[in-house]
């Protein structure tokens, strides 16, 4: 683009970039191309796609020693294309349904906002059952939190009552479709997924709780509350992160659970893995005077055994 004196917008990067990889059958989001195009130098990224893409940095707190983050390769491959349709895809259909499902028990399915929109996700569904919701006086991240948390709630107490899961057909007879309806209101006729039956009271409250997670990371980090000890509080929410991500979302490996555990064991605060999961790379939140040891630790225990000399 420099080269032929073009100009074109962060936000229309991040599009093209997200449609260019649903040519490789993965029916991805965005939040890997909009961290890896709008993100800001020491600060973390809070990222909405609904109503509109739009991104907060969020500066990590002043610590002594300082926040670090050490990124550590699982040396597992994760081929999203290849393991799509039991893996990422499924996951993204069994999102949507959920989401439609929810919708509907919550009486809001035939509002404008949830019927016109393609796709409907847990985001559009918060929003529009707290829609015209008065917030005056509040904080941002406050009213993020207590939506939440409800949804949370909501999500469990229905899809609790069949914690076994559901079958195509179960789905679509719920919504008031034929199953083939169903297959292309959620794109699967394009991105076909292969599952018995669809882990919804799952995903749902993984969603759900961990976005709140990622609220809760802001409100710490932004918190002018000197008494916190910030490396136990993002450290714990990262370790319930990828608790959740074992098991509600189902998508870490064993490698990934094993370098965690390592990573704890020598001095990680906070471990979870990042990008899609099931392999690739795990991030750990580590004292920066910690560093350098905490680095050759996890060489000599997990990597050695891999890479041997």
């Amino acid at each position: 683009m420099r080269a032929n004196d073009k100009v074109l917008p962060q936000k229309d990067i991040v599009e093209t970039s997200v449609a260019a990889e649903r040519y490789c059958n993965v029916n991805g989001g965005g939040m890997d191309q909009c961290c890896s195009i709008m993100s800001k130098l020491g600060s973390a990224l809070f990222i909405e796609f609904h109503p509109e893409l739009k991104t907060t940095p969020v500066k990590f707190p002043k610590t002594n020693p300082e926040i670090a983050f050490v990124v550590a390769n699982t040396m597992v491959t994760s081929d999203k294309a290849v393991t799509a349709p039991v893996c990422y895809n499924l996951r993204v259909v069994e999102t949507r349904i959920a989401a439609l499902m929810l919708a509907k028990h919550l009486d809001i399915a035939d509002r404008p906002a949830c019927r016109d929109v393609d796709p409907l996700t847990f985001k559009i569904v918060m929003d529009e059952f707290f829609a015209g919701q008065d917030t005056a006086g509040k904080d941002e991240v406050q009213v993020w939190i207590e939506r939440l948390t409800a949804m949370l709630a909501s999500a469990s107490e229905f899809f609790g009552a069949q914690p076994e899961g559901y079958t195509r057909e179960e789905c679509a007879s719920y919504l008031g479709l034929s199953v083939d309806a169903l297959e292309k209101k959620i794109h699967a006729d394009r991105f076909p997924v292969r599952a018995d039956r669809f882990k919804l009271l799952e995903r749902s409250q993984h969603a759900y709780s961990e976005t709140l997670r990622v609220v809760k990371f802001r409100e710490i980090c932004e918190s002018t509350d000197t008494s916190i000890d910030y490396f136990k509080a993002l450290g714990d929410l990262m370790n319930q992160s990828q608790d959740s991500c074992r098991d509600l979302f189902n998508c870490s490996c064993p490698e990934l659970d094993e370098l965690c555990a390592v990573a704890r064991a020598s001095g990680s605060l906070g471990s979870r893995l990042t990008g899609a999961g099931w392999g690739g790379s795990s991030v750990h939140l580590v004292p920066q005077d910690k560093v350098e040891q905490f680095i050759a630790d996890v060489k000599e225990k997990y990597y050695a055994k891999r890479l041997p000399h």
